[in-house]
């Protein structure tokens, strides 16, 4: 087993308290900085420094340690924060995932962006700490130790800061040490033990692949040596003890450890004096460098003891895994429909247990189904801890003051689903910046406070998430909006209502944007935050008042994986609809059945006239009934409006497994996916919207070639 074999593990986990190091900072009161979220940003700066020296990522080892230093000061009360030094933090925070991400790639980081961010965290350093000498960078560490000789012992007590209260005298007393791996297999083993020499000497091993002894002689703590062997094995594998049967001088020296402290701690405590550097220097010998590394970079991993406990809780599994699970059991639940459909011609009293066994597996399958997809659901906060930073660099662009509220974090959605709205909603919260929210000035005029609101959140509802972007801004201009539409000459009227409105806005090319920014107004994103949704198989809709704000609602389905639905059959077709898309069914009456201009059919239920789709015309389904009394209406739900749905006949409700159309054949109108049912047969899940949009243009087509054949008919 080679080293390299955990960089994975450590990309991810350095992506994480990447991402916990910008929360952590977005949510700093400059003013008064709570020193628990100092400390916290400090240990995750420590946590990837160590990481990335030990695998011998030099720049980001660099970078890390500058970032490291002025944050110990810091916490120190020794740097004052302001503004524009926490935007420079967060500025480090970004290259430092650029060149994460140069690594993983298997490069090499930008050596001139590093070149940048050295100097300016060094120049933080030389005006705010009032340093005499600016400090060279880690690799010329030999030519700029004469100056700060008088303490370079500064980073000392720094340097092991994950866990101070049993590390802070390790490095001043070496003792023996007795480390038991147990039920560790010899590849593992060998590599441990060539871990283990980067943090002492080792004095003896011995052992067998159930329990290997190895005795080590080391000024590194406890804790350190296990986060560091616990990227290779398990906690429950490993023991360490301090050996008090060794010599003297390795059992005396743990318990003098505090009083021998005293003085290295009070060297450096003058740190606010010229003479003490602001990035203190590293070791110029690699192999202890690479000691005091090792064991900080599995510190955001096992922390110490305390993560014993959620290290046996939880596993990393890819994703790939993940999806092979979800894949079987949806051709379990195919297998399964089969079967049912096979025991549902059985007479119940001849083959009672046989219909007994299929009601079993069904519920079984069925509780097997929500546990493997409870897997894949991830909360909505993965989603919602990326626009802290961008509300804030977006309102500083802008010159507005904006508050981020966030409601529903944890409200949970399919991975596969949570990955593909984070650019929509991006999009959304920029539109909402930029064109919801008003100046202060403008706002303070209209009695509003100058601070806008823009709120994020997320909740269950039936069997979709609902997610919102709401802004307390001016809300949307009717008039503005349809004088652009004609100008881009769409196809308008004075008469729509608002919601057909508002829906203007994701038509491609269209801004109302005065001027062409950096931030809006070439008239993409909004267009291509609609089809992507509707890609997801959900819908966008907008709520607006003027004066009062803008409220834009994404509807998605929790998953796109397996779905119950409702079998219908037009026809000799059968076609499925989304269950949570059905409302109610009924018999049309005539005296129901209202015509409109040209073939348009209305059809009321209880006071509230919906537009007729029938099937059969949409799609066209032969050996269809075509008389609206003999078919029936399903009430169903698309892009939040409601339309009757004709069909011959309801067959019933069935979890079925969704089968992506487009990727294994093409996109075909009014059809969101494919599935497969019990008697092997394929079925089409129907897009109720998009289904609309297809009768409205056939309806069209039709009207338009009746039309055609009447001129031609009065012509002759």
């Amino acid at each position: 087993m080679d080293i390299s074999d955990f960089y994975e593990t450590f990309f991810e986990e350095a992506e994480e308290l990447l991402a916990d190091m910008e929360r952590l900072l977005l949510d700093l009161d400059v003013d008064d900085p709570d020193v628990e979220d100092l400390n916290a940003i400090f240990r995750a700066a420590h946590s990837i420094k160590g990481g990335a020296g030990t695998f011998g990522f030099t720049v980001l080892q660099e970078t890390t340690h500058l970032l490291e230093n002025l944050l110990d000061h810091t916490r120190r009360g020794e740097l004052s924060l302001r503004r524009d030094i926490v935007d420079t933090f967060l500025e480090t925070k970004d290259m430092l995932h650029d060149q994460l991400d140069a690594y993983r790639n298997g490069g090499e980081p930008d050596a001139e962006a590093f070149e940048r961010i050295s100097r300016v965290l060094q120049q933080i350093a030389l005006d705010e700490l009032g340093q005499q000498k600016a400090v060279t960078k880690t690799t010329a560490a030999p030519a700029a130790e004469p100056a700060p000789a008088p303490t370079p012992e500064v980073e000392t007590p720094r340097q092991p800061a994950d866990d101070q209260a049993t590390r802070d005298g390790a490095e001043n007393a070496k003792r023996r040490l007795s480390i038991a791996l147990v039920g560790v297999s010899d590849k593992d083993r060998a590599l441990l033990v060539e871990e283990l020499q980067h943090f002492g000497t080792i004095v003896s091993q011995s052992g067998d692949a159930q329990r290997y002894q190895v005795s080590l002689d080391s000024a590194e703590s406890q804790d350190d040596i296990e986060a560091v062997l616990c990227f290779i094995i398990e906690p429950e594998q490993l023991s360490i003890e301090v050996d008090g049967s060794a010599s003297p001088g390795a059992g005396t020296e743990t318990p003098e450890a505090p009083a021998e402290r005293e003085p290295a701690e009070q060297a450096p405590a003058p740190v606010s004096e010229p003479a003490a550097p602001a990035i203190p220097e590293q070791t110029t010998s690699p192999e202890p460098a690479k000691s005091q590394a090792a064991p900080a970079r599995a510190a955001g991993k096992s922390g110490g003891k305390s993560a014993k406990g959620s290290e046996s809780s939880t596993i990393r599994v890819p994703v790939d895994k993940v999806d092979q699970i979800i894949n079987l059991v949806g051709e379990l639940i195919i297998t399964q429909s089969m079967l049912e459909q096979t025991a549902s011609d059985l007479d119940i009293v001849s083959h009672g247990p046989l219909v007994n066994g299929m009601n079993l597996l069904q519920r079984n399958a069925r509780d097997l189904q929500e546990a493997v997809m409870s897997i894949r659901m991830m909360p909505m906060d993965y989603v919602f801890s990326r626009f802290p930073r961008l509300v804030r660099d977006l309102a500083a662009k802008l010159d507005k003051d904006v508050e981020l509220v966030t409601e529903g974090k944890s409200t949970e959605l399919d991975k596969s689903l949570i990955e593909r709205i984070i650019d929509p909603l991006t999009h959304l919260v920029r539109n909402s910046l930029d064109h919801g929210l008003e100046s202060r000035e403008k706002r303070v005029a209209a009695g509003k406070s100058p601070t806008g609101r823009l709120t994020l959140s997320a909740q269950h509802q039936g069997g979709n998430i609902l997610i919102e972007v709401i802004d307390d801004g001016a809300g949307l201009n009717r008039d503005k909006i349809l004088a652009k539409a004609r100008s881009n000459g769409l196809a308008i009227s004075d008469t729509m209502s608002d919601d057909e409105v508002w829906q203007l806005i994701f038509a491609p090319g269209f801004s109302t944007a005065e001027q062409v920014s950096d931030v809006s107004g070439r008239g993409v994103g909004m267009d291509v935050v609609k089809r992507n949704i509707q890609e997801m198989g959900g819908h966008v809709e907008i709520l607006s008042k003027p004066g009062e704000g803008t409220t834009t609602r994404i509807v998605l389905p929790l998953t796109l994986a397996i779905l119950d639905g409702m079998s219908i059959r037009c026809g000799r077709e059968t076609f499925l609809l989304p269950l949570n898309a059905v409302l109610e069914s009924l018999q049309p009456q005539a005296e129901d059945v209202y015509s409109m201009a040209g073939d348009d059919q209305l059809l009321k239920v209880r006071d509230e006239y919906l537009p007729i789709i029938a099937l059969h015309h949409a799609l066209d389904v032969a050996g269809a009934k075509t008389e609206l009394t003999e078919a029936i209406a399903v009430i169903v739900q698309g892009e939040g409006r409601r339309y009757a749905l004709l069909v011959d006949d309801l067959i019933g409700q069935q979890q079925v497994v969704v089968k992506n159309l487009e990727t294994n054949y093409r996109k075909v109108p009014g059809i969101s996916a494919a599935t497969i049912l019990g008697d092997g047969s394929v079925a089409l899940i129907l897009d109720i919207a998009d289904l609309h949009r297809l009768d409205r243009r056939k309806s069209q087509q039709r009207h338009e070639a009746k039309r055609q054949h009447l001129h031609e008919v009065a012509r002759v």
